[in-house]
């Protein structure tokens, strides 16, 4: 079972009729399952529960197995003491939090039938797409010529952010491009803290150590807040944070507040540290990385200046070799940087960018997963970037009558199944 899964059960009260205790006994009426968090932290916030008659109220932390809690380390994060119960499919061990206190702990109670659920979960999931139902009957309402249009309207719209990140920049591409391609190092979770790092770190400042690459990930490490008196733990870090001092007086810089970064619910590999590092790697292995890509003619060339190149032993002497940038993520890199500025600063045919996007694999996130449940073929991320302009453009604030499939459905007087 998906853990998703697990909390729309929670989520929708699924579990209704069905009695609820904890794991030692005590009888469980919940008042309010609390507000869903998208967000770092534990899943749901202000639920009202009483357990045994007392009335509790916190947050809600949930996994498919209670041994999650110690997998995602949870028992070593203050954020999760906060929580009042936690909810489970199997209750495979007891947990505690970061005080070594017991946490309640519920092995939820729900009806078991898979088919039922997924179909469930899938039709709610949809909720955000108005004109599910009739796509779901007839996919080819959304049509290929209006794919074409959505993608125009997506890179036009990504040149248009360009132009206004040059008018801060003092129209310096290479600087735009920087501020940019940290914001995409955040993938989604951490955009908005790494493009905050990068408009409080110069790029100036970068290059006047560009061959140090101890150097520009203390700047990079100590800008982000993360490297800080309390969280020197290694004698690498220790070495990279008096460093840090010492440049910070230098250029004069401000750091960002630790608290700024997203770390829960991340793969050891996507945690802010290891990203700040493979960021500040590239940087050092290309010091004209702008120009390199934009000079690039083929989607080869491009992958492989955005990859990872280990250099001789001696730049690890005092740091530790960064995480290589995974396929995936060197993709994510190509469409949401590295295409659009080549299409915005070569001032190229816009079926150019759409024909470097048709040679990337697509894209795998919730909104192309629900395109994909409504039969939609998806073939690359020219059709993934028209897919997710169409759901956020469109879509989230029901702009129907502005989309030419809610235009047909209202046309051919669908509205019954609206």
């Amino acid at each position: 079972m998906p853990e998703i899964l697990l909390h729309y059960i929670w989520q929708k009260r699924i579990w209704a009729g069905f009695p609820q205790t904890t794991t030692d006994g005590k009888p469980i009426e919940v008042v309010s399952v609390g507000q869903y968090n998208i967000h770092a932290g534990p899943d749901f916030s202000n639920a009202h529960i009483r357990i045994d008659g007392q009335d509790w109220v916190g947050n809600i932390e949930i996994h498919v197995c209670a041994s999650d809690w110690y997998k995602h380390r949870h028992h070593m994060d203050a954020a999760y003491d906060t929580t009042i119960l936690h909810v489970v499919a199997k209750a495979d061990k007891q947990t505690l939090n970061s005080r070594g206190e017991h946490i309640p702990q519920c092995q939820l109670q729900y009806p078991h039938n898979k088919d039922y659920l997924t179909d469930l979960f899938n039709h709610n999931s949809l909720e955000h797409i108005p004109c599910y139902k009739q796509l779901a009957l007839d996919p080819t309402l959304l049509t290929e010529n209006w794919k074409t249009i959505l993608l125009q309207k997506r890179l036009e719209a990504k040149r248009d952010s360009i132009m206004q990140l040059l008018a801060i920049t003092q129209q310096s591409w290479a600087h735009a491009f920087y501020i940019t391609l940290a914001h995409n190092f955040g993938f989604h979770t951490n955009g908005l803290p790494f493009e905050l790092l990068a408009l409080h770190t110069p790029l100036s400042c970068l290059l006047k150590h560009r061959n140090s690459l101890f150097q520009i990930t203390a700047i990079l490490l100590g800008q982000s807040g993360l490297l800080n008196p309390k969280t020197l733990t290694t004698n690498e870090h220790n070495a990279l944070w008096s460093e840090y001092c010492f440049l910070q007086k230098k250029f004069s810089l401000t750091p960002l507040q630790a608290s700024q970064w997203k770390m829960a619910r991340m793969r050891p590999q996507s945690a802010p540290e290891v990203r700040i590092r493979q960021f500040a790697h590239l940087l050092f292995q290309s010091e004209h990385i702008f120009a390199q890509l934009m000079d690039a003619q083929t989607m080869e060339e491009m992958a492989q200046i955005l990859t990872l190149k280990y250099a001789e032993t001696e730049v690890y002497s005092r740091l530790q070799r960064p995480l290589p940038i995974g396929k995936k993520s060197i993709d994510i890199l190509l469409i949401n940087t590295v295409i659009p500025y080549k299409y915005a600063y070569t001032q190229s045919n816009i079926n150019d960018a759409i024909a470097w996007l048709e040679k990337i694999k697509k894209e795998n996130n919730n909104i192309i997963r629900q395109w994909t449940m409504l039969g939609q073929k998806i073939h690359s991320a020219a059709d993934t970037q028209a897919l997710i302009h169409l759901y956020q453009n469109y879509c989230q604030p029901h702009l129907c009558f502005n989309c030419h499939i809610g235009h047909q459905v209202f046309t051919y007087k669908q509205l019954e199944l609206f």
